[in-house]
């Protein structure tokens, strides 16, 4: 994905405008399901949870950065992040939910996005995903080169635009990584084309989030 800035869809607040907004959501959905549209997906001040049945991922290179943002009152808020960048990735059965706490008269709502089922993964290019917390059934590496800094790795996407980064600091890069029964936590997800086949968005209330 070249890689989008965190400019774009902000789905807390998103998440708050929905309920008057149905007709814009489904023509976006359309368009990004037809990889129509950079995809940007950040949460102001707010992680969210993204599963998968399978992520297999090709020039992958992994560094670490900071994510900054804004929460709803204003302030500022930091992260410390694992960024994982792909320059090409398939992703089976993905899910991605994010939970808007204490919305007046309804209390939490759950965003959730359901792609890449039926036999026809998700396919995407330059993708970042800014992971707080990652757990997977099993990952293999092809290729891998663990030590090398960020700046002269050879695979992958590149350092991210506007992430800050150390470019000198410590990163790994691999040809190929597959990583099956994906559970992780992130901050921000961005892709250059994010093709969702079989997409589905709903809201509902309550927590009911990925796992």
């Amino acid at each position: 994905m070249e890689s989008q800035v965190r400019g774009g869809t902000r789905w807390k607040r998103f998440a708050v405008v929905m309920v008057p907004s149905v007709a814009a959501t489904a023509c976006i959905g359309v368009a990004l399901a037809q990889g129509a549209l950079a995809a940007s997906f950040s949460v102001s001040g707010q992680s969210f949870k993204v599963s998968a049945d399978e992520l297999d991922g090709h020039n992958m290179i992994q560094y670490g950065a900071i994510d900054s943002g804004y929460n709803l009152d204003g302030s500022k808020t930091a992260h410390p992040v694992s960024v994982s960048a792909f320059k090409s990735a398939t992703i089976t059965n993905m899910c991605q939910s994010v939970v808007t706490p204490n919305i007046p008269l309804l209390g939490s709502v759950t965003l959730t996005l359901k792609a890449g089922g039926g036999g026809t993964p998700v396919e995407a290019d330059n993708l970042y995903i800014d992971v707080a917390d990652l757990n997977a059934g099993n990952a293999t590496f092809t290729g891998l080169n663990i030590g090398v800094a960020a700046k002269d790795s050879t695979k992958g996407p590149g350092i991210k635009s506007g992430d800050a980064a150390n470019p000198y600091g410590f990163a790994q890069e691999a040809d190929r990584a597959v990583l099956t029964d994906v559970k992780q936590t992130a901050w921000a997800t961005t892709a250059g084309t994010f093709k969702l086949s079989g997409l589905k968005m709903s809201l509902s209330t309550g927590v009911k989030e990925c796992y």
